[in-house]
């Protein structure tokens, strides 16, 4: 029969370096798995709401509905997509005031871009370079919020086998001492010490393992949100500029 394996004793009679790297090892693991459950959810919220977010913005006529959308529902608060959406909609509200239409103001400030549409042109091209690198500094923003706490994630899978290996060692070591003290090499003496000391890889591996898993996953997660990011940015661009294009030529008409 097999016998039951008391860990407690086992690292209470370990030794201290050995019960060192242990603690190390614990507070390695409680660190992980808080950072691994805040992300989890985190993540997961962030893409079911961007995933909503792009589906109701599509379904909006146009983007001043879909603005007013986001200050409405709570939903698209985690949204990174909705995010950079409220980030572009801000600029380009600032640029319209310096010449650039919204889309829903186009209607009312007709008859004055068609007197000033080609004086106002290379102004509005400038105004566009405005708008992407507003776009491209919010996606950074939200990455650097994405990443957050996750590379702590890569350092606990590569160190914390080596911590626990050199815990295994220092206890090998000292049963190795112990048996040259007592010139007694019997099993019943070497065994205790050596599975004492095998217990800090086996924690460091009980660390390491669930970290690179989550690791792993959250890299998956967060490519696939700036791949959204990325081509949400880049739609509402094309809509700015196709905006653009069609009032200059309700301009030349005239």
């Amino acid at each position: 029969m097999f016998q039951n394996i008391d860990l407690i004793s086992m690292v209470s009679n370990a030794g201290l370096i050995v019960q060192l790297v242990l603690l190390l090892l614990l507070v390695f693991s409680i660190s992980s798995w808080g950072i691994i459950i805040i992300k989890f959810f985190y993540i997961r919220q962030a893409v079911m709401e961007s995933a909503n977010f792009t589906e109701r913005f599509w379904q909006s006529r146009n983007l001043f509905e879909a603005f007013s959308k986001t200050k409405r529902i709570k939903a698209f608060e985690k949204s990174p997509v909705a995010r950079i959406f409220r980030i572009g909609y801000i600029e380009l509200e600032k640029l319209s005031r310096s010449g650039v239409p919204l889309a829903e103001q186009r209607a009312e400030q007709r008859a004055e871009q068609r007197s000033d549409k080609a004086g106002t042109l290379s102004g509005r091209m400038a105004g566009l370079g405005n708008l992407e690198r507003s776009l491209r500094r919010a996606i950074n923003s939200e990455m650097t919020r994405m990443h957050h706490m996750v590379p702590f994630l890569a350092t606990a899978g590569n160190t914390a086998p080596f911590i626990g290996l050199f815990g295994t060692v220092w206890g090998i070591m000292n049963s190795f001492h112990g048996i040259g003290i007592t010139g007694s090499a019997n099993l019943a003496v070497v065994a205790p010490g050596i599975s004492e000391a095998l217990i800090a890889t086996a924690a460091g591996l009980a660390v390491a393992i669930p970290s690179v898993i989550a690791y792993n996953y959250f890299l998956n997660k967060i490519r696939i949100i700036e791949s959204d990011m990325r081509s949400f940015s880049s739609d509402f661009i094309n809509i700015v500029e196709r905006d653009m294009i069609r009032v200059r030529g309700e301009a030349d008409d005239v």
